[in-house]
């Protein structure tokens, strides 16, 4: 092969990949998608510029290791009279090809400890929810918001009833058919979902209650363990309304499918009156025993 020849087959992959992972960058989450979610927080585009970044640091990298190795192989092969050099070293190209990976590296460990740094403070958050993992569910307690606290809001989230008769050996069920709206929400959906106000930024303290489980919306744009005995903490404040999935990312025993996560982000008029909805339900339940109580004295003075 010519060296024009290898300099037209290069110019036709790095083309295939450039429509391929170009066209992905931009994508919604979906099938064969190539590339991270932007996500629909205020923190997410960090970790994608940064895998961005990073992914075309590795590419160019490629391209040049393999184009050099691919043209010392084709074009200076020993059946076109090519002679091997006879020399030990060369101190120029070994303190360039040692420089360059360097500051390479110490640019994208910057870059990453930025990032992480600005994930880790929640410092000024205005609400905060403890996510506690269970085999294989997830329990959501709501603890304060806006400078009030929040008592007696907290639910489980399982996998939603649907799905989990679907996934039954035997069930005769169309997983195809679990639906909301045009959705397929298979192994994806929950019976009570987290709802959060949208242009909050959130605490998120988050442990386990059994084994480790990992909390993972790909719209926050991070993942973090839930740990027996550890707070793990860490923040979001999503910018769009919306319903958001994920599921939990450790391996946590022979249900760790089947516990997804939902959170549904509403309006802040919205999320006011569905919190205001669950502490009146939730105070609901603690008077009834009262109520009877003092039936029940009346009914004795009667006799």
């Amino acid at each position: 092969m010519t060296s024009g020849g290898i300099r037209r087959s290069f110019t036709a992959v790095a083309a295939l990949a450039l429509a391929s992972f170009g066209s992905a960058a931009l994508a919604a989450p979906g099938p064969w998608q190539l590339n991270m979610e932007r996500g629909a927080s205020t923190w997410s585009p960090v970790p994608y510029h940064l895998n961005n970044v990073a992914l075309g640091v590795c590419t160019v990298i490629g391209v040049l290791v393999f184009s050099a190795m691919f043209i010392a192989i084709f074009r200076f092969r020993k059946s076109r009279g090519a002679v091997a050099e006879k020399w030990s070293h060369n101190t120029t190209v070994e303190v360039v090809w040692t420089t360059i990976p360097v500051l390479i590296l110490i640019t994208l460990a910057y870059l990453a400890t930025s990032g992480l740094t600005s994930w880790a403070d929640t410092t000024g958050s205005q609400m905060t929810v403890k996510v506690t993992g269970y085999q294989w569910k997830w329990r959501y307690d709501y603890v304060d918001y806006l400078g009030k606290s929040i008592d007696k809001v907290g639910f489980m989230s399982r996998l939603d009833t649907r799905s989990d008769q679907t996934r039954q050996l035997g069930s005769g069920m169309d997983p195809f058919a679990v639906k909301v709206g045009n959705e397929n929400t298979y192994l994806l959906d929950v019976d009570k979902p987290l709802v959060v106000p949208v242009d909050t930024k959130i605490r998120f303290v988050i442990t386990s209650g059994d084994v480790i489980h990992s909390w993972w919306v790909p719209a926050t744009g991070w993942k973090i363990d839930a740990i027996p005995g550890i707070i793990n903490a860490a923040w979001a404040n999503f910018t769009t309304p919306g319903t958001y999935r994920g599921q939990c990312a450790e391996l946590c025993g022979q249900d760790h499918g089947f516990m997804p996560i939902v959170v549904v982000v509403k309006s802040k008029a919205d999320f006011a009156k569905w919190l205001a909805a669950q502490e009146a339900g939730s105070a609901a339940p603690a008077s009834a025993p009262q109520t009877a109580q003092v039936a029940a004295s009346a009914s004795g003075k009667q006799g």
